[in-house]
């Protein structure tokens, strides 16, 4: 029977907590920032938690129980 592995791209790019949230940086912010707002940089300044409706995704592909930031 074959390994069961991570998917490896996602794991480049997201940190699970010890409560297994999951946290991960947006895109967009790292430059070619000059045309926006001050509002909209400080939105894209650091990690943000995964949206309750992709944690059932994000775990198929992690293969470990993970938990939302509602619940």
């Amino acid at each position: 029977m074959p390994k069961v592995k991570s998917h490896k791209g996602l794991l480049k790019r997201v940190r699970v907590t010890a409560r297994g949230r999951v946290k991960f940086k947006r895109s967009c912010g790292s430059h070619l920032n000059s045309h926006m707002s001050g509002q909209k940089i400080r939105q894209l300044r650091g990690k943000k938690l995964v949206a309750p409706g992709d944690i059932k995704r994000v775990a198929a592909m992690l293969h470990r129980s993970l938990t939302s930031h509602e619940g």
